[in-house]
């Protein structure tokens, strides 16, 4: 293929949403950027208020999703708590908000893996999930507070 075919296919898939030359796997438990918050369109009050602590608590029958993915690796994407600590800090928070607005498309709940890797099959939701399925409905209330958080709408806060 010829210099200018591959500069021309590189620019057809800059121009196609999502795309992003920035790095994935294991980089995703890097620092992210303070600033993530300023520049998302995700609220990141609603993210450390409502949203946050879902990602935190006890699943009955399965793993608190903080337990897996805090633990380094590709799909590391949440701090470690301090031992003994059952919250974040402020820059635990900024941190994780960095990282978890990676798995969302803001405006679209069906399309961020967020939302659809932990929901169940018969729900509309992916196969997979190591971790197991924590939504058996998309009207269960955390699958609800997430998607209102994803669409952007004032009632998740």
């Amino acid at each position: 293929m010829t210099r200018a075919a591959l500069l021309f296919v590189a620019a057809l898939f800059a121009q196609q949403p999502g795309f992003s030359l920035a790095p994935a796997g294991p980089l995703l438990a890097q620092q992210a950027p303070a600033s993530a918050a300023a520049a998302s369109p995700l609220d990141y009050e609603v993210f450390k208020t409502r949203v946050q602590p879902i990602l935190t608590s006890v699943r009955k029958g399965n793993a608190r999703c903080i337990a897996c993915h805090s633990r380094g690796g590709g799909n590391s994407y949440l701090e470690p708590l301090a031992p003994g600590s059952t919250t974040y800090t402020e820059e635990q928070s900024r941190r994780n908000f960095g990282r978890v607005q990676r798995l969302v498309t803001p405006g679209n709940p069906l399309n961020s893996i967020l939302l659809m890797n932990p929901l169940a099959q018969e729900a509309g939701g992916s196969h997979w999930h190591g971790g197991g399925k924590h939504w058996q409905s998309q009207n269960d209330p955390e699958w609800q507070v997430l998607a209102t958080w994803v669409r952007g709408q004032a009632s998740a806060r």
